[in-house]
């Protein structure tokens, strides 16, 4: 069973998106939505909620191809269709993580035989 943590770094962010943390803090300075709560030290600290964002925004952005009003634009008017596919793909994404290292636990389990 996946334990989901409460909080993550941002190099850990960035290594999920394959983005350098600088793109991730610019992000937050065009995007409203996406405020990560900052320690004492002034770390952030992302959330699930702040990860589904950014995946929203890295979808629109990276994958899609929009300009940054291009994303902004959309996220004011199609926000909740995008929120529930971003949920959707992480859920598949984990389901598909989970699959592959179940198939791995099954060929090292044959090769015991």
């Amino acid at each position: 069973m996946e334990v989901k943590k409460l909080y993550y770094k941002i190099s850990e962010v960035a290594e999920m998106f394959n983005l350098n943390a600088s793109t991730i803090r610019f992000w937050e300075s065009e995007f409203e939505v996406l405020r990560p709560r900052k320690n004492a030290a002034g770390s952030r600290k992302y959330t699930e909620r702040d990860i589904r964002y950014l995946q929203i925004i890295y979808q629109l952005v990276k994958v899609k191809g929009y300009t940054l009003q291009g994303a902004k634009e959309a996220m004011k008017t199609k926000f909740d269709k995008l929120e529930e596919n971003a949920t959707m793909m992480r859920t598949l994404t984990h389901a598909r993580e989970f699959l592959l290292d179940l198939d791995k636990q099954l060929a090292d389990r044959q090769k015991q035989l």
